[in-house]
């Protein structure tokens, strides 16, 4: 187990690696790509893009270059924004980063308590009225897109009915915890909802595919003749299995989102979290900040990845050798 668990870290490092150097290289060796040009304006002469050019190193071979941006991002920790040059860039990810987090874990909760609910709901019921109309609205919740949803729930909540129903709502924004527990809570209760609806469908379909297999397993056939019933056969025997598939996507998709994979949902709730960090960074082509953003959510992933692989080892030994 413990050689495992060694491959496993010697793998993320090494996929991190790459990443870093992909990134790096989209944004700097890509033909018709010139940082120095962006950074100087539109309307910049020559000899400006070539002093901003040796300003920040742009002038140097590749690897060199990559080099000290890795020094400056990983060791010194002092990689600063092209875009406003007095501004480090690990200190922007440390203050989106609690936004992002507080988003995910709130919306996970709900997600996995929708989900699970829903899929136990639908496989108890297979073949009656309600397991078409949860899987039904499970797949249209999964099809609207985060953008247009969060855009409606704003409409009725900042705008349509926010001097009557949702008077309670706060404007867009972001408070934190420490700050006022009660204020965060609020800011992030529609959030919470409008990511969560784009995952409880999902959760509900797979679990109730996953119950559904178990329940024609060998074992529950064991239990029935054993006389056990059929809710105790459902929650203590064929839940628990299936949970396992459950638990291997909430960890990536968890990693994803705690990487900046909820943009949208923060873009449109106006979150400044790491994906709004991000958007802002692309659209001013902020190159440190990018490469930033990207290697934290790089770490989230790979390491999401990294547990689920660790967790399905302890349950299967079979997979230790793979």
């Amino acid at each position: 187990m413990v050689s495992f668990i060694i491959r496993r870290l010697i793998s993320a490092v090494l996929v991190l690696f790459a990443i870093s150097v992909m990134v790096f290289l989209i944004f700097f060796a890509t033909p018709g790509v010139d940082p120095a040009a962006r950074i100087a304006g539109r309307s910049a002469s020559p000899a400006v893009v070539a002093a901003v050019r040796a300003s920040f190193g742009l002038n140097r071979p590749l690897p060199i270059r990559y080099l000290l941006m890795m020094e400056h991002l990983f060791i010194k920790r002092d990689l600063t924004s092209y875009v406003n040059p007095n501004t480090p860039v690990i200190p922007q990810i440390l203050r989106a980063a609690p936004v992002t987090l507080s988003l995910v874990l709130g919306a996970a909760l709900i997600w996995l308590l929708i989900g699970v609910l829903g899929g136990v709901v639908a496989a108890a019921n297979r073949g009656k009225f309600i397991d078409p109309l949860i899987m039904f609205v499970g797949i249209a919740a999964v099809s609207v897109p985060a953008y247009w949803l969060g855009e409606v729930v704003n409409y009725f909540t900042q705008s349509r009915f926010h001097s009557s129903v949702f008077s309670w709502v706060p404007s867009s924004g972001y408070v934190s915890i420490t700050t006022s527990p009660v204020q965060w809570a609020l800011h992030l209760v529609f959030p919470w909802l409008t990511l969560a609806a784009l995952y409880a469908g999902i959760y509900a379909r797979v679990l109730r595919a996953e119950l559904v297999n178990a329940l024609n397993e060998d074992y529950v056939r064991t239990a029935r003749a054993k006389g056990l019933s059929e809710r105790r056969i459902l929650v203590r025997h064929a839940l628990r299995c299936s949970l396992v598939a459950l638990v291997s996507l909430f960890g990536l998709d968890f990693g994803a989102l705690i990487g900046g994979a909820a943009l949208l949902t923060e873009v449109v709730m106006g979150l400044p979290g790491i994906g709004q960090l991000t958007y802002n960074a692309l659209q001013s082509l902020d190159l440190p900040v990018i490469m930033g953003c990207v290697m934290y959510a790089a770490f989230f992933v790979v390491f999401a990845n990294a547990v689920v692989d660790v967790l399905y080892a302890l349950l299967d030994p079979r997979v230790r050798v793979a």
